[in-house]
Parts: C-alpha cells; sequence; structure tokens
C-alpha cells in the first residue's frame, strides 16, 4: 500500500471508529439515565397491577386509541431479552479486546 492510500485508509478507520465510540457512548449514557425507570417498568410488568390492567383490556375496559404496547405479554418481555443479549454481546466484547499497540 503506498502512503497516501495508507494514510487515506487509516484516517477512514479513524473516522469509523471514532463515531461508533461516540454512538456507543451516547447510548450507554441514555441506557444509564432510565435505570431507575426500566426497574419500574419491571416491577410493573411483575405485578399484580398488570395483571388487573391486563384483564382489563383484554375485557375492552381500556380505550382503544390509547397506546398500551406495555400490556402486551411479548412487549416488555422481549425487551428484558434484547437487554439480556446486549449485556452478553458487551461482556463478550469486553472479554476478547485486544486493543493494544501491536508489532509490526
Amino acid at each position: 500500500m503506498e502512503q497516501i492510500e495508507r494514510i487515506t485508509y487509516m484516517e477512514q478507520i479513524l473516522d469509523e471508529a471514532t463515531e461508533a465510540v461516540s454512538s456507543l457512548s451516547e447510548s450507554l449514557e441514555k441506557y444509564s439515565a432510565v435505570q431507575d425507570k426500566l426497574q419500574k417498568l419491571i416491577s410493573y410488568y411483575s405485578s399484580a397491577q398488570w395483571r388487573q390492567d391486563f384483564d382489563d383490556d383484554n375485557a375492552g375496559k381500556i380505550p382503544s386509541n390509547l397506546k398500551r404496547g406495555v400490556l402486551s405479554e411479548d412487549a416488555v418481555y422481549n425487551l428484558l431479552a434484547d437487554i439480556s443479549d446486549l449485556k452478553e454481546q458487551l461482556k463478550e466484547l469486553v472479554d476478547n479486546e485486544s486493543l493494544r499497540p501491536q508489532d509490526n
């Protein structure tokens, strides 16, 4: 690889990695900020109140124009599964990461 080509290529890698790290950092900040609310959602989802709201929705007692994905049996469960998968991906990334200067 010629010098100009190499520098251009490495600059592209730097730009791409910088954007990825920035995006991940921003996402982690957002996720961190929602932790307390997420715990409330988990508590609600496993409560008798959720079951009552779910039953009332099925009985037509909840307005049909109200956004109520939280009352589906899958939405919160899928969110929790996604969180678990992401935690595993992050753990694997950290465990397998070998970002250090290498001898060329």
